[in-house]
């Protein structure tokens, strides 16, 4: 007779006798199901629901400080003292060239419609929103795209949000302080004749309308890098077809910027100056990757063999 005493028991005798212990069996790992296509809808959702709310929030803010929106970033471009103008001053004493100093506007701005300025807040805090809370949505977009690549494409790609964020903010900075204040010049200081007879009172919802087009606009083109990256991956787009094709890119880019610049060749020349240097960016990246793809190949094939 003996008695059992957690994993040992006591004979008569009074030795103990240890009792073979159990042995875990491995628990064999769980699976997790598949997302199915309603799952992914659902995940989608929420993630531009997410960055949607970013741009929300940063909208309501800009709207809160609206005085210092539109005095000091939107209006400062009608400022003696702004950067640029400036920046175009030291220039011009430089070089001995008067004309390239602005100090005068020829121009007013006015709102002739009742509802106008409660309006054109709303919508410049929406840009203004969407500019600033670009950088999170795309990145709630990516979180949602990156999980669907291959281990090398997530490697090559890390960094994306930063190098789409840097590109698109480094597109406004440009189009706000280098575009914008010559574009809007130009046009207010252009007359029909000899004489100017014809006063120039601009409406707020028009000024406005032109910096929003120029910086929006800017912050977009400097994404070509980007978008010729994704066009390689797909193979639609090689660094030999763009080699080819870069003097038509060069008219292309002249077009464009004749488009959404004022009718002055100095203008166009600026915009098509950074936009031409990220088409010669854009080739080496279109390099890179079709490099990547004949060495994914490559190893392809030594596998098989």
């Amino acid at each position: 007779m003996s008695h059992e005493v957690g994993n040992e028991s006591i004979s008569r005798g009074g030795l103990v006798e240890k009792q073979p212990q159990e042995v875990d069996k491995p628990i064999a790992p769980v699976e997790e199901p598949e997302m199915g296509f309603l799952d992914h809808l659902e995940a989608l959702r929420w993630h531009i629901l997410r960055g949607v709310g970013s741009v929300f929030v940063f909208a309501i803010i800009a709207f809160i400080f609206g005085d210092f929106v539109f005095d000091k970033v939107l209006f400062g471009p009608r400022d003696p003292n702004f950067l640029t103008y400036k920046a175009l001053c030291k220039v011009a004493a430089f070089l001995d060239t008067p004309s390239l100093c602005i100090q005068t506007f020829n121009y007013n701005i006015i709102s002739i419609k009742l509802m106008t300025q409660f309006a054109v807040h709303i919508q410049i805090s929406i840009a203004i929103g969407l500019i600033i809370g670009f950088p999170y949505f795309f990145w709630e977009v990516w979180r949602f795209v990156r999980p669907g690549l291959y281990p090398t494409e997530q490697k090559v790609s890390r960094g994306a949000t930063f190098v789409v964020s840097f590109l698109f903010l480094s597109g406004i900075l440009f189009g706000y302080f280098v575009l914008t204040p010559i574009s809007l010049n130009f046009l207010a200081n252009y007359s029909v004749g000899s004489v100017a007879t014809v006063q120039n009172q601009i409406a707020l919802s028009d000024y406005l309308s032109v910096i929003t087009m120029l910086t929006l606009t800017c912050g977009l083109m400097f994404q070509l890098p980007v978008v010729v990256y994704f066009l390689s991956k797909i193979g639609f787009v090689t660094p030999a077809l763009m080699r080819e094709y870069r003097r038509h890119s060069i008219v292309v880019v002249m077009i464009v910027s004749a488009v959404i610049t004022p009718p002055d060749v100095f203008s166009q020349i600026l915009i098509a100056m950074p936009i031409s240097l990220l088409y010669e960016v854009s080739i080496k990246v279109s390099a890179r990757v079709e490099k990547q793809r004949q060495k994914a190949a490559l190893d392809f094939e030594r596998g098989e063999s």
